[in-house]
């Protein structure tokens, strides 16, 4: 009994990590992007 809940303790660590790492990733390109856009406007309207 033990011996499940500590791997299903670890499964659900393992998996909220890789998740959370995906969500960081995910967001630093969307700020890349809005970087990136906010950059092409002001090179426009130069």
């Amino acid at each position: 009994m033990k011996t499940n809940f500590l791997l299903l303790l670890a499964a659900l660590f393992l998996l909220t990590s890789v998740l959370g790492c995906n969500m960081l990733r995910g967001a630093g390109q969307d700020i890349e992007n809005a970087g990136g856009s906010i950059q092409r406007t002001v090179d426009h309207n130069d």
